[in-house]
Parts: structure tokens; sequence; C-alpha cells
């Protein structure tokens, strides 16, 4: 059994996986230009359920992540646009 006060994680390992969250993830700045490039949407749920993964968060939605990720590389989901436009 791991100690819950004894991380597997680095500090280090922590602080890319935030960083590395924080530069793909798409904000107000950049949503209309990467909104439906399944590349983009799939990395960012990827390394959110790294990030998640990493920090103990909670396996169900890690997985769920994961699975809409996977529905966007093969295109079974896309972005449906923006209604106020």
């Amino acid at each position: 059994m791991i100690n819950k006060n004894k991380s597997i994680w680095s500090e280090k390992a922590k602080l890319l996986a935030k960083e590395l969250h924080s530069e793909i993830s798409l904000d107000n700045y950049n949503w209309h230009q990467y909104r439906g490039n399944k590349q983009r949407r799939s990395a960012e749920l990827i390394i959110s359920a790294i990030s998640q993964l990493i920090n103990d968060g909670d396996e169900l939605e890690i997985e769920d992540l994961l699975n809409q990720a996977i529905l966007w590389i093969k295109e079974e989901i896309k972005d449906t646009g923006c209604k106020s436009h």
C-alpha cells in the first residue's frame, strides 16, 4: 500500500504536467482557432488526464478524459460551434 503522504511523483513531474496543461489548454484567446482541431483537443484531454493521475485524481474521471480524447482522435466527436455566432 502506498503511503498517501509520499507521492510516487516528484514535484518536478507535477510542475511539468501543470505547465504543459497550462500551455496547451484552450482559452478565451485561442478557442476559435483550435476548437475543432482534433489533435489539439485530444492533447488537451490527455494532459488533463495525466495531471489528474499525477495528483491522485478520480480514476473514473481520468478514464472519461482519455475516452473523450480517443473520440476526438477518431473524429467521432466534433465541436458543434458557438451558438452566439
